[in-house]
């Protein structure tokens, strides 16, 4: 590694440090530790990183960034300083302990990390509830068919939108990023495959089919966010 590298490493770490050591200050000052989390997120400074045995990538294709697992990361940080049940409904359930406005949310975590998690939630998170919806489509079409083998369900739904296979698609990803042809996927992988997906459908569709399936997708996801706000039976 060039030393210029290892040094922008070094100052990178050094700035995570210092956004940790801000988080802890801030709760332990009073502030309402949520917002002293945003604070410390803006602060945050590396794209990903090894930390206790997991690798943690915030920021896909250097481009959209995965804030809740950046926020998963640092509430490990002050699990005995932060109501637990909290940390739970915030990393699980996507339920903050306080509700904040679009630009409040934009102010506390910075405009540049922001616009990165808009890419992040149109580019992974639409674009799976979009492979969800997809999903559903296909198994009510074969229900209504009198089907009961739904073996190659999944890949059907990646015909309908992208025009090919999972597995030719993943195929395709990982020969263009370089990576390993494995019989399984990480989470991390997953979600940049994903993204990948969001970008390939973009360049192959016409406006008016991309702006129909955001639609759909978003749909999906209000349903999945109900889902989620009602109390378990």
């Amino acid at each position: 590694m060039p030393p210029e590298a290892a040094n922008n490493l070094e100052t990178t770490a050094e700035g995570d440090a210092e956004a940790i050591a801000h988080l802890k200050e801030t709760i332990i000052d009073g502030s309402h530790w949520y917002l002293a989390l945003l604070e410390a997120i803006k602060l945050w400074q590396s794209p990903e990183e090894d930390y206790e045995g997991r690798h943690y990538r915030y920021l896909i294709d250097g481009e959209a960034f995965d804030w809740l697992l950046l926020a998963e990361r640092i509430c490990d940080e002050v699990r005995n300083m932060v109501p637990e049940e909290e940390i739970i409904d915030l990393l699980f359930f996507d339920r903050p302990p306080l509700e904040l406005t679009r630009e409040q949310f934009k102010k506390s975590i910075g405009a540049a990390k922001y616009q990165a998690y808009l890419n992040y939630l149109y580019g992974v998170l639409v674009e799976e509830a979009l492979i969800a919806a997809t999903l559903d489509d296909v198994r009510k079409e074969r229900r209504t068919l009198g089907m009961n083998k739904y073996a190659d369900e999944l890949d059907k739904a990646y015909r309908w939108i992208y025009s090919a296979s999972q597995a030719k698609l993943l195929t395709s990803f990982r020969q263009e990023k370089h990576y390993p042809q494995l019989k399984s996927t990480s989470l991390s992988e997953r979600k940049e495959f994903t993204y990948w997906l969001f970008k390939r459908r973009l360049k192959m569709s016409d406006k008016t089919r991309v702006a129909s399936d955001t639609k759909r997708a978003l749909s999906q996801m209000q349903r999945a966010i109900a889902a989620k706000k009602s109390p378990l039976l």
